[in-house]
């Protein structure tokens, strides 16, 4: 499993504080695959830009296509561009991955709904490496799941990430805050809208 694939699952789970939009969590995902990138050796950063690294080639499906996408050739694309693109309908993508390798089944009546089917987690090897990751409060894990609101608070372990994760992890959360700014900004158009047609 990867840390995107945890996150996916640390994000179903009916305990969370907030449900997880899905944008929000597509761009965590992205920011995710980055940063096993990273600690795989499959690609780098140089300053705010990312830099395809060498083999091996991931062996999980979604990470494998995530490290096929990378710009090998100069410019170089910035993190914030690289979460935008390969975060476009992620969660979808790993919704479909993980019900297709049993480690989602559908489920009625929950609060979380990614996708026209409610799922749940499977009880798997996968769901219980995860929730181990999630209560050992794994630095890389928490991070991420702060930055889509799925504990109201911030943590502080962020501190030992290591500078490349600690970038990828900021623009996470810059990304998530710029994509709320676009939610109300259609919000208050929309309303203002409404009250044109609605008339004095």
């Amino acid at each position: 499993m990867t840390t995107a694939k945890d996150l996916f699952i640390t994000a179903m789970d009916p305990k969370a504080e907030h449900p997880v939009g899905q944008g929000d969590l597509s761009l965590a995902l992205a920011g995710a695959e980055l940063i096993d990138l990273i600690g795989a050796g499959a690609a780098g950063l140089d300053g705010d830009r990312v830099v395809a690294g060498g083999p091996p080639e991931p062996e999980d499906r979604l990470l494998a296509e995530a490290a096929a996408a990378l710009t090998r050739q100069g410019p170089h694309e910035r993190i914030d561009d690289w979460l935008w693109r390969r975060g476009r309908d992620l969660a979808a993508a790993y919704q479909a991955a993980l019900e297709a390798d049993g480690e989602l089944n559908p489920k009625r009546g929950r609060r979380l709904s990614f996708g026209a089917e409610r799922v749940e987690a499977a009880d798997t090897p996968a769901r219980r490496r995860a929730a181990a990751r999630w209560e050992e409060r794994e630095p890389v894990l928490t991070a991420l799941a702060s930055a889509v609101g799925i504990e109201s608070e911030r943590s502080d372990e962020e501190t030992d990430l290591g500078d490349e994760v600690t970038v990828v992890v900021a623009g996470v959360h810059d990304a998530v805050m710029e994509l709320e700014a676009v939610r109300q900004r259609r919000s208050i158009e929309n309303a203002a809208f409404a009250n044109v047609w609605r008339g004095p």
